[in-house]
């Protein structure tokens, strides 16, 4: 496959090849051959122009309407106006100072158009766009003609383009590696599975995705490729789950009437079913010989912490260690506090009123003073402590324990592969890995993005629990509902009850500890975005069509001074110095703060029953799973919870539809489908422990389940035949460029 590893300067020039490697990050001809159409539209098909967001990127095909030449008043330039239609709704497309435009775009022409959608005076327009004329008429006489006859007879391929690569000026270049290097494409799925399945070789597939004449040829390209993906991941895992059962590990058996017998004594309350079955699970997985690799996931507040917690007791009562990792120095405090209190004197082993059977929890963050980490450190060196939780820090060289048995890694995707690799070679032998997540998976994505990991699922929620109503604020449409939303906490606080408001950014340079000091303005930077999702962050601080999102600091100084005043009001954020977080959330936690203005840094873990009320402030900023996520910090006790969700987006956008179905659900299965479609799925490799583009381009972790289930098992019997693949080296080839050597270290450590 060494042609399709050329760099594209061969094929394009260097020109050209510049603007795909910065812009779409295509540099090689695979990689041009691999970058499939987004969609296709037939001649005559025209785009349906009202569906089309603000903001976003588009490549439309529509008919020209009307072209009008407007002379600006008093200057010189002039602004042609062309009104673009599918025969319902209408587009402009606005050029200043090229009035010469008029000879080429005349009305009824067709063709394609590709900008970025704003609004002007309440039109959608595209301004300056780049555009192919399709009628043969209409481009004779301006020398595109070229692209229209490309594309006679068969469907408009419609890519991923970029402002300096439109659509079309891809489908040239992509054309022409198809011409030159096609015959160069291997085959990397074995003859006979094809043949089982009914697959077409390769470089026919690329071929008909590329240039599909009909529906009939796209399907059939597509369910090559969708195959392709699916079965190399899958190997890829095959050959991970088969390395790790040979894995050698010490088991570790609960003892009778030791530890954990204990713990569950003192419990006032009964274990749900899937408590009990979850943790059957885990216990057997400790009893074994081979290293535990767990995934841990449930509906938000169905008690993942408790099941973990049991786990690690079972791993001190058989004299060894467990460590639970925690993303953020907030969460780990909190996870401390909550197991300390849990365990009462289980958790002062050796300490004068401790229990006998006890042992000791530490705490080790980056922030604490010289003396309590010395502390610590030489609790877990001796195995005094039989649970350390704490953030990074565990990583640390300096860090020894006496038998780490196991490793609980809490909100998995936060974590880089290097910590967690570092962390779990602290032990003689491979400790048992147990991964928690924080919001539900579907089955398909945890087979996936999980798949070298057996998982367990909580779906039942503990009794007790309240339940939650959300409802959307409409703050622009309906300013009095954001007036009741704050008449709403004043009166939560008024029964003895506490509430959150959550902001998307933190606001200033300097962190202030108290909310009336903040009085610098600046613009957002990147850094003032904690744990948003990729496409909140950007909305935030790379969008000039719309304010900056509010801040903590800000929200906070004007609650304080009008309609929450009187009330106790905090702020928290990452930004804060660790003792005034810790300070913070105890005074919360004890019932001294009413209203806490926090960011997303109270996502997880942060458990205050007394709360009863959140208003999330531009929630169309947060991704779907990171607000159920978000709510799940209220109706934690017997009082049911309310969550307010305030945004500025108008009803029938995109961004509302999603906090729609957010205020329309309690269910996280099906809010986690509803986000990852909207992210488009990502890379099921781990994209943000490795920050490399997507490998899933045709498949569908949430709609191919049954090519997933049956990739699966075509990969795990073919591994288990020839494990090196030394009898596939195309499937190797191609296993090799799936997983580049950041993608191996994810899957080899995570």
């Amino acid at each position: 496959m060494g042609a399709l590893d050329e760099p594209l300067t061969k094929l394009v020039g260097d020109r050209t090849a510049k603007v795909l490697a910065d812009s779409l990050k295509l540099r090689t001809v695979g990689d041009l051959l691999h970058h499939y159409p987004r969609r296709y539209v037939e001649r005559g098909q025209l785009t349906s122009l009202d569906e089309l967001e603000i903001d976003e990127h588009v490549t439309v095909l529509a008919r020209i309407e009307k072209v009008t030449l407007i002379p600006f008043r008093g200057r010189k330039g002039d602004r042609l106006e062309v009104v673009v239609t599918d025969g319902r709704s209408r587009l402009s497309l606005v050029f200043f100072n090229q009035g010469w435009r008029q000879k080429e775009l005349r009305s009824g022409a067709q063709g394609l158009f590709a900008g970025k959608v704003n609004v002007f005076n309440r039109t959608r327009q595209l301004v300056s766009p780049d555009y192919q004329l399709l009628d043969e008429d209409a481009t004779a006489s301006t020398g595109a003609g070229d692209a229209a006859q490309q594309f006679a007879g068969r469907l408009i391929p419609v890519y991923g383009a970029s402002a300096q690569m439109p659509s079309w000026k891809l489908s040239i270049c992509i054309e022409t590696a198809l011409t030159k290097h096609l015959g160069d494409v291997g085959e990397p799925l074995p003859a006979e599975l094809r043949e089982r399945h009914g697959l077409i070789p390769l470089p026919e597939a690329l071929e008909l995705i590329h240039r599909p004449r009909s529906q009939a040829d796209r399907e059939r390209a597509q369910s090559r490729l969708r195959w392709d993906e699916a079965f190399v991941l899958q190997v890829a895992l095959a050959q991970r789950r088969a390395a790790e059962s040979a894995l050698p590990a010490k088991p570790r058996r609960a003892r009778e009437g030791g530890l954990l017998d204990a713990f569950d004594d003192r419990l006032p309350f009964t274990l749900t079913e899937g408590q009990q079955k979850v943790s059957a699970e885990i216990a057997a997985d400790l009893a074994s010989a081979h290293p535990m690799h767990r995934l841990l996931q449930g509906e938000v507040g169905s008690g993942k912490t408790l099941v973990a917690l049991r786990a690690m007791l079972a791993v001190v009562d058989a004299g060894g260690q467990a460590v639970l990792l925690a993303p953020t120095e907030v969460l780990a405090q909190q996870h401390h506090r909550s197991i300390v209190e849990m365990m009462g004197d289980l958790a002062e082993g050796g300490m004068l009123g401790g229990s006998d059977l006890g042992t000791r929890v530490v705490l080790l963050t980056g922030s604490m003073g010289v003396p309590a980490r010395r502390q610590a450190l030489l609790d877990m060196a001796c195995g005094d402590a039989g649970i350390a939780i704490g953030t990074h820090a565990l990583i640390e060289d300096k860090v020894q324990f006496q038998d780490l048995g196991l490793v609980v890694v809490d909100e998995q995707h936060r974590f880089g592969v290097e910590q967690r690799d570092a962390l779990r070679a602290k032990g003689d032998q491979p400790p048992h890995l147990l991964v928690m997540t924080a919001t539900p998976i579907p089955r398909t994505v945890a087979m996936t993005v999980f798949g070298d990991l057996e998982t367990s699922v909580l779906d039942q929620l503990p009794a007790g629990r309240s339940p939650i109503s959300t409802h959307v604020v409409p703050a622009v449409e309906k300013p009095n509902f954001l007036t009741r939303a704050w008449e709403r906490v004043r009166e939560e606080v008024g029964k003895g009850h506490q509430a959150y408001v959550v902001c998307p950014r933190i606001g200033d340079e300097e962190p202030a500890a108290d909310p009336k000091n903040a009085k610098k303005k600046r613009k957002p930077a990147e850094d003032d975005f904690e744990d948003l999702t990729d496409d909140a962050a950007d909305a935030g601080a790379g969008s000039d069509e719309r304010r900056p999102p509010l801040s903590v600091v800000e929200t906070a100084e004007k609650l304080v001074a009008g309609p929450l005043s009187g009330l106790r009001v905090e702020i928290l954020h990452g930004r804060l110095a660790p003792e005034a977080k810790d300070d913070v959330m105890r005074r919360f936690s004890a019932g001294e703060v009413d209203v806490l203005v926090a960011t997303t840094v109270i996502e997880v873990g942060v458990n205050v029953p007394n709360s009863t009320a959140m208003v999330i402030m531009d929630a169309d900023r947060f991704g779907v799973s990171q607000l159920h996520q978000l709510r799940g910090r209220v109706g934690r006790g017997s009082a049911a919870g309310l969550c307010l969700l305030v945004s500025d987006m108008p009803a029938g956008s995109a961004a509302r539809a999603r906090l729609d179905a957010v205020a329309g659900t309690l269910d996280g299965f099906e809010l986690s489908r509803i986000d990852l479609e909207q992210r488009r799925e990502g890379d099921v490799l781990g994209q943000a422990q490795s920050g490399v583009k997507s490998s899933l381009k045709v498949l569908s972790v949430l709609e191919d389940e049954e090519v997933i289930l049956t990739a699966r098992t075509e990969a795990t019997q073919l591994v288990a035949e020839d494990p090196d693949l030394a009898a596939h080296p195309e499937l190797r080839t191609a296993l090799e460029s799936l997983i580049d050597e950041d993608r191996a270290a994810y899957m080899e450590k995570g």
